[in-house]
């Protein structure tokens, strides 16, 4: 594997991809490369994802892995059909979560996370055996031979690996796995997991079986057991990965395609951009006091009726009253009522200090607040010259067992708090039952067909409406819709956070209407990594952009 440097990308301004018969977009130039080397050589785009997703897992360890979750939207262009598959790590029936980290033991504040039973290989499992054509092996070599030889490490792979120490380094399995002869390997330097490639030899030969019911899989049974946690050989294949149909919405004249329950994230576009078309948005100016204004509310309020769904199997949640447009008509008076008859920018002032950095033009400054545990997630963007589309996450989150590290493949369980309110990973511990999860795969029709496929990981719940209406309300292009400013909803304390790149008359805006903003880095990789992929409506070639937040990288095939 020469010219190692190629595959360093940093965080900053990335090139777009036009003209393609066949796109795609990820945060990595290693896996870019192989969903486009899996198309050229016959794949179609299901096969193309898989192969992506083998070696993402492989080459971004502190993003993702291959126990952890996996989330598809697909339109299959032969049938004009949509298909969701839901495979997020599950629990298993009538036993009570298991939590090998202490609550205290790396500064938690809330619960640690849980174990819980592994979704990535067997939602790969299920997409290429309904809609795969290459042989599995074929697909699940590239990752074998990255594990073994090693990738890269980049700046930012380093600086999120550090961030992380003390929960990945909590067991001695983690330490060996992160810090191989005692140190974290160096910027520039090989990241090797031979271990990880016997795995996927097994991978390779016996199917995802190996690691639902084969020799990985009693392994990592017989860990579990030794932790304490007494699933069995039963638990890895009790609650199969789910395909759900997608839920179908209008907006801007445009028809959108998003992930319906137990995910979040349909009707969460759904009550948003319903409360901000009723709030005349498409009027207001973008980055705009107003517009900033309208927006934090309306995702506030999303969020929390979104503690109204969870898995149709656990209760029979009235998912259409979300989708009601006379609510969000009824929500959108409620945030037109809170536009305040007076200038409040005093009243900040004497309660919450000023709204500038002192030099009367940034963003006050927030304490930045430590996850509980690692966070990340990637997302892939792909078309194939047949017209299938693939928008899908792979992720960390919901995988196996926390802090543990078993034949080559690090975990850190899952986020869910068993809480049923507005948590994103939220479960009921009932046989069958699915995580109520916020993933963000979204297409725009054109004619009944994908004309634009988009999503991302980091604050997925509040960065894709503000994409969404980027593009389709503002009529921005791609890059743009993907660069403009991220914001946070409005939080608790009444606060507005965003990415310090608006200006000093927003801001004086927001303070009259008695709202004091926050700030985030410029560009925060927290806020997302967009990967899009899109038809021309003039020519009908694709096109992909990656966003500047991550190391992303889109690619096409002439």
């Amino acid at each position: 594997m020469a010219s190692f440097d190629r595959y360093i990308v940093n965080p900053g301004p990335k090139a777009i991809v036009s003209g393609a018969s066949a796109a795609c977009s990820s945060d990595n130039a290693i896996v870019t490369e192989t969903i486009l080397q899996t198309m050229a050589e016959g794949g179609n785009a299901i096969d193309a994802a898989v192969a992506g997703c083998m070696v993402q897992a492989a080459v971004e360890p502190f993003l993702t892995n291959h126990t952890g979750t996996i989330s598809l939207l697909f339109y299959e262009a032969s049938t004009g059909s949509f298909h969701q598959l839901h495979s997020a790590g599950t629990f298993p029936a009538g036993l009570a979560p298991f939590r090998p980290i202490p609550r205290m033991a790396t500064g938690y504040a809330r619960l640690p996370p849980a174990a819980c039973i592994p979704g990535f290989m067997p939602g790969l499992g299920a997409m290429h055996a309904r809609f795969g054509r290459s042989p599995w092996p074929r697909l699940v070599e590239p990752a074998i031979r990255w594990a073994e030889e090693g990738h890269p490490v980049s700046s930012f792979e380093y600086g999120v690996t550090i961030s992380e120490q003390d929960f990945i380094t909590y067991f001695p399995e983690g330490r060996a796995f992160y810090m191989p002869g005692g140190f974290y390997p160096a910027v520039g330097e090989r990241f090797r997991n031979p271990s990880l490639a016997e795995t996927l030899r097994g991978v390779a030969r016996d199917g995802p079986d190996h690691m639902i019911r084969g020799a990985w899989a009693s392994a990592f049974v017989a860990k579990a057991n030794a932790m304490g946690w007494p699933i069995t050989l039963a638990h890895m294949a009790e609650n199969p990965p789910r395909w759900i149909d997608p839920l179908r919405l209008a907006h801007a004249g445009q028809e959108i395609v998003a992930l319906g329950p137990p995910e979040q994230q349909g009707a969460f576009i759904a009550m948003v951009l319903g409360m901000l078309d009723a709030l005349d948005l498409r009027s207001m100016t973008p980055g705009s006091a107003e517009a900033l204004f309208s927006m934090a509310h309306a995702l506030r309020l999303g969020l929390y009726f979104c503690g109204f769904l969870g898995d149709p199997i656990v209760a029979r949640y009235d998912v259409a009253a979300l989708l009601d447009g006379d609510f969000h008509r009824s929500l959108a008076r409620l945030i037109a009522g809170m536009r305040p008859d007076h200038d409040l920018t005093e009243h900040l002032r004497l309660v919450a200090g000023p709204t500038t950095r002192g030099d009367g033009h940034g963003l006050a400054g927030r304490p930045s607040v430590k996850p509980e545990q690692p966070t990340g997630s990637c997302e892939l963007s792909i078309v194939d010259a047949a017209g299938n589309w693939v928008q899908m996450m792979n992720t960390l989150q919901s995988g196996g067992i926390p802090g543990m590290v078993v034949g080559g493949v690090p975990m850190v369980g899952s986020h869910a708090t068993f809480a049923g309110v507005s948590g994103h990973f939220d479960i009921k511990l009932v046989p069958g039952a699915r995580l109520r999860t916020i993933v963000g795969n979204t297409f725009v029709l054109r004619d009944g067909a994908p004309a634009y496929a988009l999503g991302t990981p980091g604050n997925v719940f509040c960065t894709i409406p503000q994409v969404l209406v980027n593009l389709l309300d503002w009529r921005m292009t791609p890059e743009a819709a993907i660069a403009a400013p991220r914001m946070l909803e409005l939080g608790e304390d009444g606060a507005l956070t965003i990415e310090d790149r608006i200006d000093a008359d927003a801001i004086a805006g927001l303070a009259r209407m008695g709202v004091p903003t926050g700030v985030l880095p410029p560009w925060d990789w927290h806020m997302g990594s967009f990967q899009m992929c899109y038809r021309d409506a003039q020519t009908g070639r694709l096109g992909a952009v990656a966003d500047p937040r991550r190391t992303g990288v889109a690619g096409g095939l002439p």
